[in-house]
């Protein structure tokens, strides 16, 4: 799985192990570079294998029997196997998904679908926003049968009463009949700016902008889903029909 370089989170917590012993002086030297290292792992010809997060993206970390020298990058067998992939995988990529997910979950965001939808769809969405309105009407035969609820965490991006606009659905007393009223009628929208922000709305839209900006998003749609696998998977913008499957799931 790759996350892509728009979610810089880096995750700074080593794992007790790697605490406990000291790392070799070649690779606190690749550590100092901002690599952090997140686990070890076997490799053949003794060679020792560690995990590492760099600038976002899982990187291998090969230190040769003597300890003095690092080789970065996938290691493959005569079969053509990634040796790399798996421990990257299992050591990196996985709790920086979980760990996004999570943050998510504790967003301020509005269902569009039922509570026991079988998939969720979290998305960064601007209620001026065309794009999150075109993904909002693709997923309709998704979410009016059952399968899927999306999750749309409201921030203000795109105008100036952007950030009125969400935090006037976040403050409606149905949020969810308020978004559904807002992406139904399109841009003959009659949703009205909040002029005063009340101080747990605005502590909500905050939240959400800077989950956002800690995950080097610039632009809404931003849409996260876990695949057949339970991967954590984006996609920036609407997306392609082709894609919709992959995304939300069989029809």
């Amino acid at each position: 799985m790759r996350l892509t370089a728009l979610l810089p989170l880096t995750l700074a917590l080593l794992a007790p192990a790697l605490h406990a012993e000291e790392l070799p002086k070649a690779i606190q030297q690749l550590e100092a570079k901002g690599a952090v290292i997140k686990g070890r792992f076997d490799a053949p010809d003794g060679l020792r294998g560690y995990a590492a997060e760099y600038q976002n993206n899982g990187i291998a970390l090969y230190l040769t029997a003597d300890g003095k020298h690092v080789l970065v990058g996938s290691l493959f067998d005569e079969q053509g196997k990634d040796l790399s992939a798996e421990p990257l995988e299992k050591l990196v990529y996985a709790p920086m998904s979980k760990a996004i997910w999570a943050k998510m979950e504790k967003t301020a965001w509005i269902a569009d679908g039922k509570a026991d939808a079988p998939r969720i769809v979290y998305l960064f969405s601007d209620p001026n926003c065309p794009y999150c309105n075109m993904f909002w009407q693709q997923a309709r035969p998704w979410v009016e049968s059952g399968k899927v609820q999306l999750r749309h965490i409201m921030v203000g991006i795109i105008r100036e009463d952007s950030p009125g606009k969400s935090a006037a659905l976040l403050a409606a007393k149905d949020p969810a009949k308020a978004l559904l009223a807002h992406e139904s009628a399109g841009k003959a929208s009659t949703l009205k700016p909040l002029e005063k922000v009340p101080e747990a709305v605005q502590k909500q839209l905050d939240g959400n902008q800077a989950l956002m900006e800690e995950l080097g998003l610039a632009a809404t749609p931003a849409i996260f889903f876990q695949d057949e696998h339970g991967q954590l998977q984006s996609q920036q913008g609407a997306p392609r029909p082709e894609l919709l499957g992959k995304i939300l799931g069989k029809r």
